[in-house]
């Protein structure tokens, strides 16, 4: 339970610090956060979906949350990658981090190291202490092309936004 609160506190201050135009947006998300406070993972769900399909890089990455630990949903590797996607492309750091995992250890896609470290280097590049352990880990199990590529692919990234 302490957990849940910790990830559910923080995806609600990070909205609240960065906010948004859309106030049914605001209102699913404190909702999601609410029902998932209240260990109602299935009521979760369906206020993170809405306020993750109006773009909410934070529900974004807590619909990835639930659909990779079976959370009020079936677990579905696949299905987490679609929303840590979506989250990493905005910035977020965890999605990005999780997302990299995904490709370590190919679940819900094919394992590719390439894509591991870019996702790994750009969640540390924002001080994520994990994704900087885990890109070393995956450079150091990649070829000499593979490695120039990883870092080309990181170099080059922006976030949706910025594109």
């Amino acid at each position: 339970m302490k957990t849940r609160f910790i990830v559910a506190a923080l995806a609600l201050s990070s909205f609240a610090m960065f906010g948004s135009p859309a106030l049914a947006q605001e209102d699913a998300l404190q909702k999601a956060v609410q029902a998932y406070n209240q260990d109602d993972d299935v009521e979760a769900v369906k206020w993170y979906r809405l306020s993750a399909e109006q773009g909410n890089a934070n529900a974004q990455f807590m619909n990835g949350l639930m659909y990779d630990r079976g959370e009020g949903v079936p677990e579905n590797d696949a299905e987490a990658v679609k929303w840590y996607r979506l989250a990493a492309e905005q910035g977020d750091a965890e999605a990005q981090y999780n997302l990299g995992n995904k490709y370590a250890n190919g679940e819900g896609v094919p394992k590719d190291l390439v894509q591991a470290y870019r996702w790994f280097n750009l969640a540390a590049a924002q001080g994520n202490e994990d994704g900087k352990e885990n890109k070393e880990i995956a450079l150091q199990q990649m070829t000499p092309a593979q490695k120039a590529e990883a870092r080309k692919l990181s170099s080059e990234w922006k976030p949706v936004g910025d594109r």
